[in-house]
Order: C-alpha cells, then sequence, then structure tokens
C-alpha cells in the first residue's frame, strides 16, 4: 500500500550549509544534518517518498528576482548546490530507491513551476513533513503553497534552520498559528 506521507528535505545544499557556502546559515544549519538523515532513513524504511526540492540557479542570470536580493548560489553542476554532509550521503546511497527522488526548484516554493503538486496527487500524497532551509524562506514559502493546495503540514523544528533566530523563530509559529501546521521536535 503506498504512503499518504512525503518527507520535503528543501535545499540542503552546501551553498546553504556549508562553512564555505555562497549563502550560508552555518552552525544553525549543520546542527541539523544528522538529524535530517535519520528522519529520511525513517521515513523510507516506513515506505513514505522522501524527496529534495533544490533550489537550482544560472550563472550570471539577471533576470531571476533573487539576484537582486543574494549573492549567486546554487548555481548547477557546481560545488555549492551539492547535497550537504550526512544528508547528502543519505541521498547518494538511497537516490536509486523508487520512493527518493531530486528535483530542481527556481523559486522559494517547492511548489512554484515544478510538477510537484501532481506527483504528489498522483501518489495520494495528503500529508507534506517539511525540513530544511531557510525555515522563513525557502521552507516558509513551500509551507504557504502547501496550505493553500490543502496537504497537511508537518515541520520538523529540529530539523529546520535560517540565517537569525528572529526569522526562525517568527516562521515556526506562523506555521502553526497561521498555516494550521503541526510543529513537532
Amino acid at each position: 500500500m503506498a504512503s499518504h506521507q512525503a518527507l520535503l528535505i528543501i535545499d540542503y545544499t552546501n551553498d546553504f550549509v556549508a562553512d564555505k557556502g555562497a549563502l550560508t546559515c552555518g552552525e544553525p544549519g549543520q546542527a541539523i544534518d544528522k538529524g535530517i538523515a535519520k528522519l529520511a532513513d525513517n521515513m523510507r524504511k516506513d515506505g513514505d517518498w522522501v524527496w529534495f526540492p533544490t533550489d537550482v540557479h544560472r550563472p550570471f542570470d539577471h533576470y531571476h528576482p533573487e539576484s537582486k536580493l543574494f549573492p549567486a548560489h546554487n548555481v548547477r553542476d557546481t560545488w555549492g548546490r551539492e547535497l550537504y554532509g550526512e544528508t547528502g550521503k543519505w541521498f547518494a546511497d538511497n537516490a536509486s530507491k523508487d520512493t527518493v527522488k531530486e528535483f530542481d526548484k527556481t523559486r522559494y516554493s517547492a511548489f512554484a513551476g515544478t510538477d510537484l503538486d501532481l506527483r504528489l496527487r498522483e501518489r495520494g500524497v495528503d500529508t507534506l513533513h517539511l525540513v530544511g532551509v531557510c525555515t522563513d524562506i525557502c521552507v516558509l514559502h513551500t509551507a504557504i503553497d502547501a496550505y493553500n493546495l490543502a496537504y497537511n503540514i508537518v515541520i520538523h523544528k529540529s530539523c529546520v534552520a535560517t540565517f537569525n533566530p528572529a526569522g526562525q523563530d517568527w516562521a515556526l509559529d506562523h506555521f502553526e498559528k497561521v498555516l494550521g501546521a503541526k510543529v513537532v521536535k
């Protein structure tokens, strides 16, 4: 029987997490690595979908709105776009599994400009577990779209991180009080 749950590991790349990443959230992002890998392993073993919506950019794309806000990051075919740490190793070890998939996204939300909603509905998924970075940017925008598409949302507090503590606290509160998400440890 197919699972009705999917884990979305959002933007967990070197550029967003590693010390030398172009747009790193640093230690807070690094501290969630083992938790994400463990959660991915548990959910895969339970038959759940484990997907990696991953930010991708072209070099010198002056038309992309983020180019006015952030330095170049997650450029295709660079070290910065590779998945980070134990989570990246977990993906490499499990990428051939039918329930594990990485896909490109070019906007904050994993739904914007992708076929994510279609693929989830084909599989009967109604509950999304969200982890990764950044809590108050890409995780938040993905959660908002998930809410508007009537998915149940679970945020794993110990597996999300961002650049500043105020943004983290605000987003966690927003998930629960405005989007009706279940925020778990």
